[in-house]
């Protein structure tokens, strides 16, 4: 997805007035830091892919350490609660701002389903320039979580998730997911996904469960 395309969102089956039936989960609202934040959070992402990926020499290494523990001091004093903090709360960056979620951007969501794009960098590598197979069962359940949002349902639990591998998943490749809800049974809401590479081909394919907190539940 192009930096300056906006994504199409479709809000209309949101009923926030249904808070009540989320459960015990926080009511988070979507943040809005300064301008300074989006190009923190890329600057981040590059750090887990250097620190997984140099080799230098020890000293470097050191000299590194010295910075980080820097930016540790720097940044201490400022720990928010999951509610406060914007990491996970900005829906127009990838991954929501959140470091640990994938660098994905939903190119379109409502309803009827969403759609993602995005690449994996090499802090995802498992070996051999491809996807660590752990980090698509992320990737899924994040977007099942959206899904389910978008189609309405109150925020719900992942109950389970089925992934079928189908080929390897390859780094800085531009990939396209795509979820649906199936069908809804009381609590319960089936979901899927599917992975693909902009030929089309099918990498991935994930089912999932997804069952909404009762009151007491966290």
């Amino acid at each position: 997805m192009s930096e300056h395309t906006e994504p199409l969102i479709d809000r209309s089956a949101i009923d926030t007035a249904r808070y009540a039936e989320h459960g015990g989960f926080p009511k988070v609202a979507e943040a809005q830091p300064g301008p300074n934040f989006a190009p923190f959070v890329e600057a981040m992402r590059t750090l887990q892919d250097l620190a997984v990926s140099v080799d230098c020499p020890d000293e470097v290494f050191g000299e590194a350490l010295e910075r980080v523990r820097q930016l540790n001091d720097l940044l201490e004093p400022y720990r928010a609660p999951e509610t406060v903090g914007p990491a996970g709360r900005v829906s127009a960056l990838p991954g929501r701002g959140s470091l640990l979620m994938p660098p994905w951007q939903i190119v379109e969501a409502g309803p009827n389903g969403i759609s993602m794009r995005g690449e994996f960098r090499r802090y995802h590598l498992g070996g051999n320039s491809a996807v660590h197979g752990g980090v698509l069962p992320l990737m899924f359940d994040d977007l099942f979580g959206a899904l389910v949002h978008y189609a309405g349902h109150p925020i719900s639990r992942t109950a389970f998730l089925h992934i079928n591998y189908r080929k390897v998943t390859p780094l800085h490749t531009p990939l396209k997911v795509e979820g649906t809800v199936d069908r809804a049974e009381g609590r319960k809401v089936f979901v899927s996904a599917r992975l693909r590479d902009e030929s089309d081909n099918l990498l991935a394919e994930c089912e999932g469960l997804m069952v909404q907190l009762l009151p007491w539940q966290p």
